[in-house]
């Protein structure tokens, strides 16, 4: 029996779809219901809501780069911060396949020549076990080529808005990217700090222009 990845209820679906090669949705209706999806209105950046389509002041703030656009999937609201503190700390790998679908819908409208996981510093790493962006593009059936490394630095989660956006460069090129255009994918976009940096470094890498796609869009 297929069981829902949060609640471990049942997620079987009618034989007739079996047959037909259709697979158990990785969640129940009820826990699927908990986690909602951006539509309306956004920054035509990042993809933070806003009352009608724009650039938000975030976005007009930060200087030109190779950084196109970010696209995220659904809004950071309790249930989605759970979910990844699940998947992202406690190192709940299958949790990936959530998105798995709709990042490779993501992927394949952004239609970039590679695919980079954002990467995490050793000790975080090693703290992790796992990097959460590769479990993404894992899961997802795409394949990431790695392109940027990252020194050491203070958690992001641990730092104000303010220290965020004045984040020093830790990201650093270990691959060739030529004359290509490359999408990122990581869990959060909150106020861009990380996408922007490692479209920096992959900038110095050759790239001549940077896709993100996120799972989850924080509002703040």
């Amino acid at each position: 029996m297929s069981r829902c990845l949060l609640c471990e209820n049942s997620t079987e679906i009618d034989s007739w779809r079996a047959f037909f090669g259709a697979k158990p949705p990785p969640l129940c209706e009820a826990c699927l219901s908990t986690l909602k999806k951006i539509s309306g209105p956004s920054c035509k950046i990042c993809a933070r809501p806003m009352e009608k389509e724009a650039v938000c002041p975030d976005c007009l703030a930060w200087r030109k780069s190779t950084f196109v656009t970010n696209a995220s999937l659904y809004h950071y609201n309790d249930a989605m911060q759970a979910l990844i503190a699940r998947f992202k700390y406690r190192g709940d790998y299958a949790l990936a396949d959530i998105f798995a679908q709709d990042i490779r819908t993501a992927a394949q409208k952004a239609a970039c020549d590679l695919v980079c996981a954002v990467p995490l510093a050793p000790s975080r790493l090693a703290e992790r076990r796992f990097n959460q962006s590769e479990a993404l593009i894992e899961r997802a059936g795409l394949t990431g080529m790695p392109l940027l490394a990252r020194k050491e630095s203070d958690k992001q989660s641990k730092k104000s808005r303010k220290e965020r956006v004045g984040s020093r460069q830790t990201f650093y090129p270990i691959g060739d990217a030529a004359g290509k255009s490359v999408l990122l994918i990581d869990d959060i976009y909150t106020t861009g700090a990380t996408i922007r940096l490692a479209a920096d470094a992959l900038e110095e890498a050759g790239a001549h222009s940077v896709k993100s796609i996120t799972v989850a869009r924080s509002g703040s």
